[in-house]
């Protein structure tokens, strides 16, 4: 007579893991959700407009099980310890979330090319901030918001005069 060990075996994962292993999945169902009501007209080599949709939900789907699986069976294994505070840098969320809401709400009023900018100057203040660098006086925020026009002014060319996706635009010229 063997002898049993009186406690069931418990998996050693946190809640973290599991909810991104569950959070993959539910993003990946909504996708395959989505991708139901795009036609599937066969187009340009033989692939339809459905076809991208549902190979990101499957390999979404692929990843989540294989995250689950992870976190069921005892973890995350072999992973380094976080580096980085103990504790988030909120000043430096917000400089970054403001860069976004004020793109996103200023794109419209004064082009993509300086609601662009002015989201890279904000930004890189806070990911500075977070690295306990300083964040940047007004020179550097200046030139900070230079280096985002030379990266938004080709990307608003790119796609408007190549692309020909319509972007807004500071002046009715289509070039700035």
């Amino acid at each position: 007579m063997s002898q049993q060990d009186p406690t069931p075996a418990t998996a050693n994962h946190r809640p973290g893991q599991l909810a991104v292993a569950v959070g993959a999945l539910v993003v990946a169902a909504v996708l395959a959700y989505g991708a139901v009501d795009i036609p599937a007209d066969a187009g340009y080599a033989g692939v339809g407009p459905n076809f991208l949709p549902w190979v990101i939900s499957v390999a979404l789907a692929i990843c989540g099980g294989m995250l689950l699986r992870e976190a069921l069976t005892g973890g995350y294994r072999n992973m380094p310890e976080p580096s980085g505070a103990a504790r988030g840098d909120w000043r430096a969320l917000a400089w970054v979330s403001a860069g976004i809401l004020l793109n996103a709400s200023l794109i419209t009023t004064i082009g993509f090319i300086l609601s662009c900018s002015l989201c890279y100057a904000l930004a890189v203040r806070g990911l500075r901030s977070s690295e306990g660098k300083p964040a940047g006086n007004l020179r550097q925020t200046v030139q900070d918001g230079v280096i985002g026009m030379l990266i938004s002014a080709p990307v608003f060319w790119l796609f408007t005069k190549l692309l020909a996706v319509s972007l807004p635009g500071m002046t009715a010229t289509g070039w700035i």
